[in-house]
């Protein structure tokens, strides 16, 4: 008699193709639509699931971990960031963490380097003419931008995206320096030619741009706050495909529509898809919604990841992209 499937709940709509396989190897609940799921769904579907497939836009804190079932053994995150789900609650009750490392990396690096470009040579301003049809011909002082050729940049957190901006920039000619928690080994730091700084607010002081690649824990919260805003050139752009909670939003408004700071690109923000409205006004700003890891191949690639450490766990075996509190 053959056993039965594990009872799957995804919470919102996924690739086809992922979906497809899923129906394949478990009892899976779909969406039929791609609207988060409420929170009185989500605890519906803790209660009745042995496994749950989350999304970065459902919040699965302790309240509502202690509303599930005891079927419930394994959350399989679709996504490398996993800020939303409370790790160590999960773990307390017996419930195993997955996520989906390593996959958005190129994507979210040709983003940041996107970013980088549409703000010094003012891009989005050329389209928006373009597209009113109020281009009047080419004009010798007309959408003047800088050169990012020779140009110092800053990557906050050297991780698998920052290292990979790394590797972008150096092509572009520009000058690689960093701040991490921890510094790269000489052989990584000579192979991205970066110069790493101790002190991030020296770092800050000195570039021409900013690029925010650290994930969003207790300790990052506002880490660039008010003051160390205030420390960056008038000159300088800060760039964010990361998480919105690591920039005040407001002071990095104030200072954007103060010209204290001389532009941003941004894929994320501090409130999610609730923006400031001033920050919509600012010609100097390239606003886009969290979109540097949206590809086919990697939404794919994610779908994949969790299916093997769906199909690990079914199998009796630790999960091979198992996330433990250590590493938050």
């Amino acid at each position: 008699m053959p056993s039965k499937k594990l009872s799957v709940v995804v919470t919102r709509r996924l690739p086809d193709a992922v979906e497809t396989r899923m129906k394949e190897l478990f009892d899976v609940r779909l969406r039929d639509d791609d609207r988060p799921m409420t929170r009185e769904e989500l605890v519906d579907a803790l209660k009745d699931a042995d496994v749950l497939v989350p999304t970065l836009t459902d919040t699965i804190d302790a309240p509502l971990l202690g509303q599930a079932g005891e079927r419930l053994k394994l959350i399989a995150n679709y996504g490398a960031g996993v800020d939303h789900i409370d790790v160590h609650t999960a773990r307390q009750r017996g419930i195993l963490v997955s996520n989906t490392p390593g996959v958005v990396t190129e994507d979210t690096a040709d983003m940041t380097m996107a970013l980088i470009l549409g703000v010094a040579r003012r891009i989005p301003e050329g389209l928006a003419v373009m597209q009113t049809g109020d281009w009047a011909g080419w004009s010798p002082t007309a959408f003047l931008g800088g050169r990012i050729t020779g140009r110092r940049l800053g990557i906050l957190g050297m991780g698998r995206i920052g290292q990979a901006v790394a590797k972008r920039a150096r092509a572009f000619g520009m000058s690689i320096h960093y701040h991490n928690r921890r510094r790269l080994r000489p052989e990584v730091e000579d192979q991205l030619e970066a110069t790493w700084w101790e002190s991030l607010d020296q770092m800050v002081a000195r570039m021409d741009i900013l690029s925010i690649n650290c994930p969003h824990t207790p300790a990052t919260f506002h880490l660039m706050n008010a003051r160390r805003l205030k420390l960056m050139k008038p000159d300088a752009v800060i760039v964010n495909t990361s998480r919105g909670e690591v920039i005040d939003e407001n002071a990095l408004t104030r200072m954007l529509r103060a010209g204290e700071i001389a532009g941003a690109g941004l894929d994320v923000f501090e409130h999610g898809s609730e923006i400031n409205p001033r920050l919509r006004e600012l010609p100097n700003v390239v606003l886009l919604p969290h979109m540097g890891s949206a590809t086919v191949e990697g939404r794919n690639e994610m779908g994949e990841k969790v299916l093997i450490n769906i199909k690990t766990f079914e199998d009796g075996h630790r999960p091979p992209d198992l996330v433990v509190p250590s590493m938050i």
